[in-house]
């Protein structure tokens, strides 16, 4: 399963937001690093179609999608010289596919740190830089020697030196001009700023009205490279305390629909590159993640090993399509089964039922 680290200055909120999300219980306090050690937390992927279709079916068990989350020890101007708890920031930043900056935006007398959350970026980034830049520094003397023997590594020199003339003018890999091939000639290196970002502006409860004018400034900085959420992180953790009834009602009430920790998790999932097919039936109705882009054998396999090995075809129908039918039987007896083969690609929200033989 890939792993998506939360990252942030002390009393960000992140540890809050890993506790909301995951179900998890880890401590939360108004001084700096409460966190210190690693911890890691499953959520669950909402998915509104995965329910309706289960309902649908009558199934009697209904398993969603999840991600990884973990909970990283707080950086501090100077982490990447080891200052705070530097090596262990870092260290467990390395061991995670992606990225979550938990941005302050929150204003509090009893909770020591700023609430600017543009600057939480720009010391977040520069740590993360200036690592990086050491890293790459460390490994391009010896690469180039290699490459000397060794033609098929030039286009990875090539793209370490591309990335330490930007990480050098202050820009993470990860919104620099470096190509999708380029970057991925630098997977070798684990470069911290090579991981895609997302961006969550932890907002007051009194802030949540002005979630679009204070994540502005942030949206702007990052412009493409990353999404940028606000999210009043307090609130969350309030709710997601209550049972699903009063939570909806406490959203509701607020004005704040199904809440924003949905629209994070999902955001993390799809930065990921994850997209989800279903199965239903009344024994099971499941969701299952695959890699954007892949075929049906593949996310066959997904489900078993035996299915994309002795697979012949999928029957494919899109999820809205087979709720509006009311059963996979109905909508086989209107002709509305797609029969797709192994060039087809999967598409998110599409529910499969494969046919193999082993």
């Amino acid at each position: 399963m890939e792993r998506l680290g939360l990252v942030g200055l002390p009393n960000a909120g992140k540890s809050s937001l890993f506790n909301a999300m995951t179900g998890a219980s880890v401590p939360v306090a108004a001084h700096p690093f409460s966190t210190t050690e690693t911890h890691v937390g499953i959520a669950q992927v909402p998915d509104p179609r995965l329910r309706a279709l289960a309902e649908m079916s009558k199934s009697k068990k209904v398993v969603g999608a999840t991600l990884e989350f973990v909970d990283i020890a707080g950086l501090v101007a100077g982490s990447s010289t080891g200052e705070g708890m530097g090596n262990r920031f870092l260290g467990g930043i390395r061991e995670v596919d992606a990225i979550v900056m938990v941005l302050r935006a929150f204003a509090d007398d009893n909770v020591v740190g700023g609430n600017d959350p543009l600057d939480d970026l720009h010391t977040l980034e520069l740590e993360l830089v200036l690592a990086d830049a050491d890293s790459v520094e460390t490994q391009i003397v010896k690469r180039r020697k290699m490459a000397r023997n060794d033609p098929s590594l030039k286009g990875e020199v090539a793209a370490m030196e591309a990335a330490l003339e930007s990480l050098n003018a202050g820009i993470p890999i990860y919104r620099s001009a470096l190509n999708e091939e380029q970057r991925r000639d630098l997977r070798s290196t684990f470069l911290l700023t090579n991981k895609p970002v997302l961006a969550v502006v932890n907002l007051g409860e009194d802030q949540v009205a002005d979630a679009d004018e204070l994540t502005k400034p942030v949206a702007a900085e990052l412009g493409e490279a990353a999404e940028v959420l606000g999210v009043s992180v307090q609130l969350e953790a309030e709710a997601s305390s209550l049972d699903e009834a009063d939570r909806a009602e406490l959203l509701e009430g607020l004005g704040l629909g199904e809440g924003a920790l949905p629209r994070v998790i999902r955001a993390a999932y799809q930065l990921l590159g994850r997209r989800t097919f279903l199965t239903t039936g009344d024994k099971e109705s499941r969701a299952w993640t695959f890699r954007a882009g892949a075929k049906a054998p593949e996310c066959a396999g997904v489900i078993h090993s035996d299915l994309q090995r002795g697979f012949i075809r999928a029957e494919v129908i899109r999820w809205d399509e087979l709720l509006e039918l009311g059963s996979w039987q109905k909508a086989k007896d209107a002709g509305r089964l797609r029969v797709e083969g192994k060039d087809y690609e999967v598409a998110d929200g599409d529910v499969l039922e494969i046919r193999f033989n082993v």
